[in-house]
This record gives structure tokens, sequence and C-alpha cells, in this order.
């Protein structure tokens, strides 16, 4: 199994992807159609049977070739693991993967709460879906949907297929980087469900995925993270070995051989290093609690202890991160701003990723964990509770 080649054609075209706004829609198919959505699946379940570990280093380089892809595919990935730890109708689901099927994600709202407008309610012909979703990652692409809603108070994960009557993906993600990831905006409108569609249903005030979970999700960014550190370094070596320039020094000078120039390319190279060693550790945090989440011990302390791992190392990461995307330009001076050579696509896509789970909270949280030994995600869980308090407040009024 090798995607190397996918993953070459994939970063020689994501510049002008990302000048012209072309969606990659035959990326995601050549990656689709090479099986790259079935690497968690075992062999004996038509999958490639990679660990954790394995298919993290997978992604950290495809986020090298284009940093919009591993986002494409992080619901899928997610819900492959949901898969493997027992989700009702796995089998069935896991057929569709097989067959090379992409699932997206249609979870958050703009009003930070998880499924506040949407919601399933019993209709004339049977259940229904109804609302709005932003930040659907993936789903632009994708050919079923993950979608958190409501039922009866309770909060449902429902599968929807893509092209399913009553469903609109709008492209009106309008972040500055990130550009195209497709996470933008997907529209309910009395799209008809079966029973089986449902496969998760739990009280509104619990949190919407299991703590393995939470720290997959955030392994993620920081293996696309470290992999856009990588794509620092590989465009700075290609930018340098070619040019000679006039700067601070009478003649032509090889820029290569300039020891400024050295000296930032080894700080780049350092930052390469420093978040890929962070995200392999984050890899290897996670396999270390997967029995526990296939087993369904989610509280388990060496849980809390993987997760309370990857968030100190995504503190790291992040500003390495940015701070790569940033030294990259002392390699050239002017010059290396150029819009043709898209180099600020790095600042921008890390930028975005840091600010999807905001640094400073998620600091001050470890510093909660550290002082006080309060677990992580409280503020998130007391926040669950408050509302689903209020919910039945209303509801008895």
């Amino acid at each position: 199994m090798s995607f190397t080649n996918i993953f070459s054609d994939i970063g020689k075209s994501a510049s002008d992807r990302d000048r012209k706004g072309t969606r990659p829609y035959d990326a995601v198919s050549a990656l689709a159609e090479a099986g790259f959505g079935r690497l968690r699946l075992g062999r004996n379940e038509g999958g490639y049977g990679l660990s954790l570990s394995e298919s993290f280093v997978q992604l950290r380089e495809l986020a090298r070739a284009d940093s919009n892809l591993p986002q494409i595919f992080r619901a899928h990935f997610a819900f492959v693991e949901t898969l493997r730890a027992g989700l009702p109708q796995a089998e069935t689901w896991q057929g569709l993967v097989r067959d090379n099927r992409i699932f997206g994600a249609a979870m958050a709202e703009r009003a930070n709460e998880t499924s506040v407008t949407t919601e399933v309610t019993h209709g004339l012909n049977g259940l229904v879906l109804n609302g709005r979703k932003y930040y659907s990652t993936g789903t632009l692409y994708a050919d079923w949907i993950i979608v958190w809603a409501t039922l009866g108070g309770d909060r449902v994960r429902v599968l929807v297929p893509a092209t399913a009557t009553g469903v609109t993906r709008l492209d009106d993600w309008d972040g500055f980087g990130q550009r195209l990831t497709g996470s933008g905006t997907t529209l309910f409108d009395q799209v008809a469900l079966t029973p089986d569609q449902i496969v998760e249903r739990a009280p509104a005030d619990t949190p919407p995925s299991q703590p393995f979970l939470g720290a997959y999700y955030q392994q993620f960014h920081n293996t696309t993270l470290a992999g856009i550190a990588q794509a620092v370094l590989q465009d700075a070596l290609a930018f340098v070995r070619p040019r000679e320039r006039v700067f601070g020094v009478p003649g032509k000078v090889s820029q290569r051989h300039d020891p400024i120039v050295q000296s930032v390319v080894g700080r780049l190279s350092s930052l390469a290093y420093s978040t890929a060693v962070l995200a392999d550790q984050g890899a290897r945090a996670l396999e270390a609690i997967e029995p526990l989440f296939l087993a369904g011990a989610h509280d388990d302390d060496a849980i809390e202890q993987a997760q309370e791992q990857i968030f100190k190392a995504q503190q790291i990461i992040t500003q390495q991160t940015l701070e790569a995307a940033t030294t990259l330009f002392e390699v050239g001076g002017a010059s290396a701003t150029s819009e043709s050579l898209d180099l600020d696509r790095h600042w921008r896509n890390a930028r975005t990723l840091a600010s999807h789970n905001p640094a400073a909270q998620r600091q001050r949280e470890l510093g909660d964990v550290a002082l006080n030994g309060t677990r992580l995600w409280t503020p998130y869980r007391d926040g669950l509770r408050r509302l689903a308090e209020t919910r039945r407040a209303g509801e008895a009024a």
C-alpha cells in the first residue's frame, strides 16, 4: 500500500487550487478510489489494517501535500473509529466504507450549541430531519453526512445520503485559510429518514463525543499542523536552492550558501522535526488507550491522561507551526511574498486550524488540571448541563 504518487500529484497542484479557489474534487476522488478511507478497517474487513500511529503518518504526509485534504476526511476517519467500537448496524456502514464511500460532518452551529436548530420529528409519512448546520467540514465532497440533531429532547446522530431530497450543501465558508475544506452550510428540509439512520441517541446534557474521540479530533488537528510545518520546510528548500540574489553583498550570491539563509532553514528543519515528533507521540498516546475505547471504558483515568498529553502537545505544535509559517519568508525577502508562490497559504491554513479550538482556552484548562485536578472538558460539560436544565424548565412551564 502506497499513496505516495497520489500525495505527490495533490502537492503539485495545491498552490494553484488555493489561488484559484478550485475545489479538490479530483483529489478527494483519487484518494477515495485508492481506498484511503479504508486505512483503519481491518484486512479481513476489506481495509488496510493500519494502526492509529500508521494512519496518522499517512495523514501527516497528506497534510504536507495539501492541508485541506485531511480536514475533509476528518469526520470520516472519526466515524470509522466509532464503527470499530461497535456502533449499531456497524456492518452496514462498514460496507459503505469498503465501497469507498466518504462520510462528512454536519454537527456544529453558529450559536456554539450542538444541535440547537436541527431536529428529527415525526412527519405524516415517518421521521423527517429539518434544520441547518454550519462548519459542515468535508460534507461538500461526501457521499454521506453525519448529523447531530435533537429528537424528543435527546441528542441523536443521524446518517443522511448527501444527495437525499431536501439536502442542500452550500460552499459559503469564508475563512481566510483552509478555504477548500467545504466547511460551510448544510440545509435539511423535510429530509425523510428511516429508523436505522439514527445510529446513536443520548441525553442532551451528555457530551456529543466520548473522551477518546475528543482526543482523536484534536490529534487530527495536531497531525495536520505538523504536516504544514513539513510543507513549509519543503517549500523553503525549493525556493532557496536554485536562487541567486543581490542583497547586502555586492554581486551575485548563491542563496543556499548564505549563512543567514542556512540559519533560517536550520530553524525550519528543527520546527518540522519537533512538530512531527510531538504529533507522533500523541498518536502513540491514543494507541495506548484504544483498547479501553473499544471495550467501552470511556471514563478511565488513562484516557484522561492521554487527552492531557495531546492537548499539551497541541499548545506547542500550534505555536511552532505558526512560527515556521512566518519564518519561511526570511529566506527570500520581498520576492517570497509573490502571490504566484502562494507561500502565505501555510500561515493562513495553520492560523485557521489553530482557531478551531482557541489555544488560550485550552491552555487555561490545562492550568486548571495542574493546579486543581479539574477534569478536562469540565466547563463544556457544565454548560451542557445548564442548557439541559433550562430546556427542561421551559418544557415544564
